[in-house]
């Protein structure tokens, strides 16, 4: 059964084989291996550039395959970052109150503890009171399970509602993006236990490695972000293989018809979207301790349609694709945002990149809409394939 999965979706070796070398060149070239051909900056940025790969894989998935436009699961992907935060910033503000309070002549209750790390997280929106949803910030174990759980069942509650109630094209697209400002919104109040507008920071120091080097924490970091990617590449090109495949891209192609063939339609969408805003909660539990922060902007609408974009620009409805779109859009970004790209002088006008980024990305989208609809993807089978 293995070797037949190989056989038919050659791109699966090819893509193992083309990560496993680029990680390998990664590692040998970071300062933690001692070379330091690679900053570890541009190492935190190339395994962020990978979390980043597999939400996008999970969205061409729900979207190239299955023909559900989702404009929502960015949420998904902030959901996990915020689960795994939480515990990070409990952890890392229990060990310096900790250390902190041992210094009194008289030890602190547990109570006493507790209180000093709510004010500690909580002091900037005004509280120090734990909210309900960190009952379980203490337990690693725990909040890994968050990270998982929390994004399927939100996923799983929508999709049985939106796809029972036979809701499609536009009007789909519509809901998922009112889900993901509803969430957004929430998330911006102080009272919603989140820490506001402030959102939770410091996430790049790991508890119980505060005498390991930035350099070492972000190549590890680099590690699980490529073996996730694998493992997700592996996944999903395994799901849309087969029968089942088959099923899910008829389902895009014409869902009248497949349901009259006696299918059940929502099932199959319904395990699709769950399955895939799972992968995007795992990617985002990954990417924010590189990123260090993540507040609620991070789940904006608008942060959904620009993974669309990036799947559009690779090539949807392959998974190579997507991971094109989003590692070249990802990091041609950082080079331009970041002051990388040189300032352009025109006599009359400079452009200055940091401000032209965002319309030069558009101009992007509608160049490969009008003049390459199967995005960088199709170029790539063109050339691989070329007709007669």
């Amino acid at each position: 059964m293995t070797q037949g999965f190989i056989i038919h979706n050659r791109s699966v070796m090819w893509f193992i084989g083309l990560l496993g070398l680029f990680t390998l060149l990664v590692t040998l070239g970071s300062e933690a291996m001692g070379t330091g051909v690679i900053s570890t900056s541009l190492v935190k940025t190339l395994g962020k550039t990978l979390c980043l790969c597999l939400i996008a894989i999970a969205m061409d998935v729900v979207w190239g395959y299955c023909g559900i436009l989702s404009l929502g699961h960015f949420a998904f992907f902030g959901i996990g970052g915020y689960a795994i935060g939480m515990w990070l910033m409990y952890a890392r503000t229990e060990t310096i109150v900790t250390e902190s309070l041992a210094r009194q002549v008289i030890p602190p209750t547990p109570a006493e503890v507790t209180d000093a790390i709510g004010a500690q997280i909580f002091g900037v929106v005004g509280s120090s009171d734990f909210p309900v949803i960190w009952s379980f910030a203490d337990s690693l174990i725990l909040q890994l399970l968050m990270v998982v759980l929390v994004p399927g069942l939100l996923a799983l509650v929508f999709g049985w509602l939106a796809f029972r109630s036979r809701v499609t094209g536009v009007y789909l697209s519509i809901l998922t993006q009112a889900m993901t400002l509803a969430l957004s919104l929430y998330l911006f109040q102080n009272d919603s236990g989140l820490r506001g507008n402030n959102g939770l920071s410091g996430l790049q120091n790991i508890p119980g490695f505060e005498s390991t080097s930035q350099a070492t924490i972000s190549l590890v970091f680099f590690w699980g972000s490529a073996l996730a990617l694998g493992l997700g590449y592996m996944l999903f090109a395994f799901v849309v293989g087969g029968k089942m495949g088959s099923i899910v891209q008829g389902i895009r192609d014409n869902e009248a018809r497949v349901r009259f063939l006696g299918y059940r339609v929502e099932g199959y969408k319904l395990f699709v979207f769950t399955l895939t805003a799972v992968v995007s909660g795992i990617a985002g539990a990954l990417y924010y301790p590189q990123a260090g922060i993540i507040n609620p902007a991070e789940i904006a609408p608008i942060a959904s349609i620009y993974l669309a974009v990036w799947v559009a620009i690779g090539g949807r409805g392959r998974l190579y694709g997507a991971v094109i779109g989003a590692a070249l859009v990802s990091l041609l970004s950082s080079w331009f945002t970041g002051g990388g790209a040189p300032d352009v002088n025109l006599g009359f006008y400079t452009v200055q990149w940091t401000d032209w980024w965002l319309v030069l990305l558009g101009v992007s989208f509608v160049c490969v809409t009008l003049f390459a609809p199967k995005g960088i993807g199709g170029l790539f089978d063109y050339l691989i394939r070329k007709p007669r």
